[in-house]
């Protein structure tokens, strides 16, 4: 028993001397192409490998399992190679010929000095608490163990595919200059060596031309699609939106419904007017927060294209629609037969049939996602919200229903929350001849002045995931729409079924 504990003992500190001995000593200055940077490894739970952009952000890639993580730290310009880069239209790109084997040379020192610093720190550990050196010496090879059996399950469960899909935190205006194009890394280079290449290749335009974004040319092939849902009023949203639009080079917006909260015509006339400044079409399906006169202004925007029950063709692409058969904006009325499941189920039939006399579509647009079951396997893709929580996933082995959550910020509602509701939206991916989405990026918006940005990108393969382990599972709790806690201070109580006139309702909130 005491040999036991003695051992325990020793494996503990040698671990904890291990995890000294990685963080101090696993770092070193590498030059990858035209960077100089700071390489690091640190003891982690989750792996991953982050590569930070000063001031830029960072981006975060599911590169390996713990117990380690790898970072990288773009930390200048070499002065010499400036001029240069900016004289010579293919100076980066020959600048960023070596950044493979760089970061081969980066690693293998970084390495290096882990073990070394984790062998180091257990003898030192060992002599302090054991005054013997015998037991330093111990102390220092279970350390070096330690720290080899880390590198050993970060090198076996190595993803070098994972650079296809980053996740980016830092600022909005930044973030297609920094993640690059979509449509490339859709099309997944065959070689590795090519993607590195160009991330440094788009990094090395934005230092070396004052910072300010580059050029993002629409890649041949690629319908570019914005997904918004839930806007609820929340004027912070069309900011976002515009923002957006000209940086992704959008060439559609889809809004998924519940773009107001009453349905009201002074919130239409209002809040709708921003429409106009989105430089792209804006096609819109009703939610059970928008009346018909809430549709009826919005089709009066000459860039607006409203579906309800119909399929249109826009910028290529066959969309089918239909609004929410609800309406219901005062959450205090007590739910009757008319809002019962099989209301939303006949309204997902009634779009099915339609998508089938029309001979087709290639996406769908759902408001509820309750309604999705007949439009399942008609076409590759459902557009939805109303959850106000994102959500992934295939409903049938040859659709995949993508749920967006708030643009707005669940609009007063997402105020009244603890922690505040991030702005959420997607940019969606369409190859031009198959029509099939190819990857989508899932963006999502706070902070102060609406900068702060998170962005996950998604690849598919024939519109379909390769892993469904890729997709956004249902959250475990679903916002309920119906619950009046959630809601915006409620009108006038015990009321019937809304009407469809927003005139016949209760009156609006204070």
């Amino acid at each position: 028993m005491r040999r036991i504990a003695t051992s325990a003992l020793f494996t503990l500190i040698a671990t904890i001397a291990a995890s000294i001995g990685i963080f101090v000593g696993g770092v070193a200055s590498v030059d990858v192409g035209p960077f100089r940077t700071t390489m690091a490894v640190e003891p982690s739970t989750v792996g991953e490998s982050e590569v930070y952009l000063p001031p830029l952000g960072s981006l975060i890639f599911d590169s390996h399992d713990g117990p380690l993580r790898l970072s990288l730290r773009l930390d200048s310009l070499d002065q010499s190679r400036t001029q240069e880069l900016i004289a010579d239209p293919a100076g980066v790109e020959k600048a960023s010929a070596t950044v493979p084997d760089d970061l081969v040379v980066g690693v293998t020192d970084v390495a290096l000095g882990a073990t070394g610093g984790a062998l180091l720190a257990g003898i030192v550990v060992g002599l302090l608490l054991f005054r013997s050196g015998r037991r330093a010496l111990i102390c220092g090879t279970m350390s070096l163990v330690v720290a080899l059996s880390g590198m050993g399950v970060a090198a076996s469960t190595l993803r070098p595919d994972s650079i296809t899909e980053p996740r980016y935190e830092g600022l909005l205006a930044n973030a297609p200059a920094v993640v690059g194009s979509a449509q490339n890394i859709a099309d997944r280079y065959e070689k590795y060596r090519d993607q590195l290449q160009q991330f440094i290749v788009n990094m090395s335009q934005f230092y070396t031309i004052a910072r300010t974004l580059p050029a993002f040319e629409p890649d041949p092939g690629t319908i570019r699609v914005l997904h918004v849902s839930d806007l609820h009023l929340n004027p912070a949203a069309w900011d976002v939106i515009v923002s957006v639009t000209k940086q992704f080079q959008i060439d559609m917006v889809i809004d998924t419904g519940d773009i107001t909260d009453w349905g009201t015509q002074q919130e239409a006339d209002a809040y709708t007017e921003r429409i106009r400044e989105i430089a792209a079409p804006y096609v819109y399906i009703r939610g059970n927060h928008d009346s018909q006169a809430t549709a009826d202004t919005i089709a009066e925007h000459s860039n607006a294209v409203v579906v309800d029950d119909d399929v249109v063709d826009v910028e290529g692409l066959r969309i089918a629609g239909i609004g929410d058969p609800r309406f219901t904006p005062d959450k205090s009325a007590k739910p009757s037969d008319w809002r019962e499941e099989q209301v939303m189920l006949d309204s997902g039939t009634q779009l099915r049939d339609t998508i089938v006399r029309s001979g087709g579509a290639d996406l769908a647009l759902i408001h509820d996602p309750v309604a999705i079951g007949p439009v399942a396997g008609e076409v590759p893709l459902i557009l939805s919200g109303h959850r106000h929580q994102r959500q992934a996933e295939l409903v049938d082995d040859d659709t995949l229903l993508l749920v967006q959550g708030s643009t707005g910020s669940a609009g007063l509602r997402g105020l009244q929350q603890d922690t505040p509701v991030p702005l959420q939206l997607s940019v969606l991916y369409f190859d031009n001849d198959t029509k099939l989405l190819q990857a989508f990026d899932d963006i999502s918006v706070g902070g102060v002045g609406e900068t702060e940005v998170t962005l996950q990108r998604h690849i598919l393969t024939d519109g379909l995931p390769d892993d469904d382990s890729d997709l956004i599972p249902p959250p475990d709790e679903v916002v309920d729409e119906d619950d009046p806690d959630l809601e915006p201070d409620s009108g006038p109580t015990g009321s019937e079924q809304p009407a469809s006139d927003p005139e016949a309702t209760s009156e609006e909130p204070d």
